[in-house]
């Protein structure tokens, strides 16, 4: 789960980012970049918390096989 903690961290500083942006009253296209970059983030965060529930289930030495099938899975 530390990656997940590394995942959340960043969040927070973007979301921290984008307010600062709309308090400096930034362009609205820079703004909707970052929020774009949060949507990803977000995506990646419920990528590895799914993948880590899954975990759970499959022996440790599998894990790295699981890992790639579920990356391709996600990206289709």
């Amino acid at each position: 789960m530390k990656d997940v903690d590394k995942r959340i961290n960043r969040l927070i500083g973007q979301l921290k980012g984008v307010k600062g942006m709309i308090d400096e009253k930034r362009e609205c296209v820079e703004i909707l970049q970052q929020i774009t970059a949060i949507k990803k983030a977000l995506d990646g965060l419920a990528q590895e918390v799914s993948f880590s529930d899954i975990c759970r289930f499959i022996p440790q030495e599998d894990h790295e096989k699981v890992e790639k099938l579920f990356k391709r899975i996600v990206d289709l």
